[in-house]
């Protein structure tokens, strides 16, 4: 099965890659390394805000590291131009604004590392942290950012 098809599989369709909020670049290659700026819970209904802990639950946070996994896998595209290009996601680095006891926080990120892997299968499988902040840009609930080997 191709990339795109598991897209489709999944019930994805890719938005156009978001442009940067502030003075930094959406991504980097260098190499045969791409390094994607982090990518917030920012879908087509909107941006997803909240806190882990406090008004959104660990299956509304996983829904919105999912979306953060979506818009990587459009500045993959962006940058890339094919997904099939994509030889392993490295490693992604998530960002969940928590409460201060709010210790699930791995288990939020794991809606963007569930589709790192149905979506390019073993070349999905990453390197990760997953860490607790008390408030992320504009309010979202998860960022994550990555870094993608390509062909």
């Amino acid at each position: 099965m191709s990339v795109n098809e598991r897209l489709a599989a999944a019930g994805v369709t890719l938005p156009e890659a978001r442009p940067p909020v502030a003075n930094y670049v959406p991504f980097v290659i260098t190499g045969n390394l791409l390094f994607i700026s982090g990518q917030v819970s920012a879908g087509p209904d909107g941006l997803v805000k909240g806190r882990l802990g406090e008004d959104m639950t660990v299956e509304q946070g996983q829904a919105a590291a999912r979306i953060c996994a979506i818009n990587l896998i459009a500045q993959m595209k962006a940058a890339l131009g094919d997904l099939e290009r994509v030889k392993r996601v490295v490693k992604l680095g998530g960002f969940v604004s928590a409460a201060k006891d709010f210790v699930e926080i791995p288990k939020v990120v794991n809606g963007c590392s569930d589709l790192m892997v149905e979506v390019f299968g073993e070349k999905g499988r990453h390197a990760r942290s997953a860490v607790a902040c008390p408030v992320l840009p504009m309010g979202a609930a998860v960022e994550v950012d990555a870094v993608v080997e390509f062909v």
